[in-house]
C-alpha cells in the first residue's frame, strides 16, 4: 500500500510542492509509505511529445500504476492547473487511476483561483477512473509561507484542512486495503478453527 506524491509544479522551489511534502510527512506519521515524483524532473521533450518509449517516462508511469493512492499537487496559473501536470496526466492510460484514491492539492495567488480544482483538475482526474477523488485542498500564497528560519508555515485553516484530508486519505486507504479482492491477511493461529 504505497502513496505517490505527484508534484506538478514546473518550478523549484514551489509552494505547492512544499505543501505536498508536508502532506507526505503527515501521512508518514500515520504509518504510510510514500514516494515522490516531480513532473519537472522528467525529460521535457519526451513529456511534450508523449514518448512512451523514453525510460524515464516509462518508470514514472509504472510508479503511478503501482501506487494505491496519488496525492496530486499543482500551482494554479490563470485559472488552470500547470501545463507540466497536464502533459503528464495526458500520458496516463484511459483508466490510469483505476482503484486508486486521489487527493488533489493546489496553491494560487488568491481565493479566486480555488475553483480551478473543481472545474479543471477534478474532471481530468475523474476521467482516469479512480476509486475516489477526495475533497481538494486549496491554499493561497498567503496561507503557505516559507522562510529559511522557520521553514514551512501554514495558516490555521490550511493546517486543519490538511489534517482532515490526510485522515480521510488514511482511513480510505485502510478500508480499501481491507476490501481488496484476492488479498489475504495474516490470522493468528489461536483464531483458526478446525473441524474433523
Amino acid at each position: 500500500m504505497t502513496i505517490l506524491l505527484l508534484a506538478g509544479s514546473p518550478s523549484a522551489p514551489s509552494r505547492s510542492t512544499r505543501l505536498l511534502h508536508h502532506v507526505g510527512d503527515k501521512l508518514a506519521a500515520l504509518g504510510h509509505r510514500y514516494s515522490k515524483l516531480d513532473v519537472r524532473d522528467l525529460p521535457g521533450q519526451a513529456l511534450i511529445r508523449a514518448d512512451f518509449n523514453d525510460p524515464e517516462i516509462k518508470a514514472a508511469l509504472a510508479r503511478v500504476e503501482e501506487a494505491s493512492a496519488v496525492v496530486v499537487a499543482t500551482p494554479v496559473y490563470k485559472a488552470a492547473y500547470s501545463g507540466a501536470l497536464k502533459a503528464f496526466l495526458d500520458l496516463l492510460p484511459q483508466f490510469g487511476l483505476t482503484n486508486k484514491l486521489v487527493l488533489p492539492l493546489a496553491t494560487g495567488g488568491s481565493q479566486s483561483h480555488m475553483l480551478a480544482l473543481d472545474y479543471a483538475l477534478r474532471p481530468v482526474l475523474s476521467s482516469l477512473n479512480p476509486k475516489h477523488v477526495l475533497p481538494s485542498i486549496y491554499a493561497t500564497e498567503a496561507q503557505v509561507v516559507w522562510s529559511d528560519q522557520d521553514g514551512l508555515v501554514l495558516d490555521a485553516p490550511i493546517i486543519a484542512r490538511v489534517q482532515e484530508g490526510v485522515e480521510q486519505l488514511s482511513s480510505s486507504l485502510i478500508a480499501l486495503h481491507k476490501t481488496a479482492p484476492g488479498e489475504f491477511t495474516d490470522v493468528p493461529f489461536s483464531q483458526i478453527r478446525c473441524s474433523v
